[in-house]
């Protein structure tokens, strides 16, 4: 399985960015799929995970800013960032937990290789 992320850029603070993120390979489903954000000399910390049902948490810090959604027929996770602010600069990782072919009960993360989001004031 592999995650193809895209969308990343320079952006003035105010603006707004959509992040994707694609999954391709040998896929039989996928669970949560979702969002980290890693800010230069930071912890790698969640933004946004929504579930195969539709179930979606976000991080306080992007609450009402952020939305995260989900194309399941194209096995895509998307990331819509508005009102964007200098200290949401960081690389954003999508990540999505997929089921094992071989063993059905067993899940895998898999982390897509990271998209730079950088906010100028």
């Amino acid at each position: 399985v592999q995650l193809q992320a895209s969308g990343g850029g320079l952006v003035q603070a105010g603006g707004s960015l959509r992040l994707s993120c694609a999954a391709s390979g040998r896929i039989s489903a996928i669970n949560t799929m979702g969002w980290y954000r890693q800010a230069p000399g930071m912890q790698r910390e969640r933004v946004a995970t929504i579930t195969s049902g539709g179930n979606i948490n976000y991080a306080d810090s992007v609450k009402g800013r952020f939305s995260v959604y989900r194309d399941n027929a194209k096995n895509t996770v998307y990331l819509q960032m508005n009102n964007l602010k200098p200290e949401d600069t960081a690389v954003y990782f999508c990540f999505g937990q997929f089921q094992n072919p071989l063993v059905s009960s067993a899940w895998i993360n898999y982390w897509g290789q990271g998209t730079l989001v950088t906010v100028s004031s």
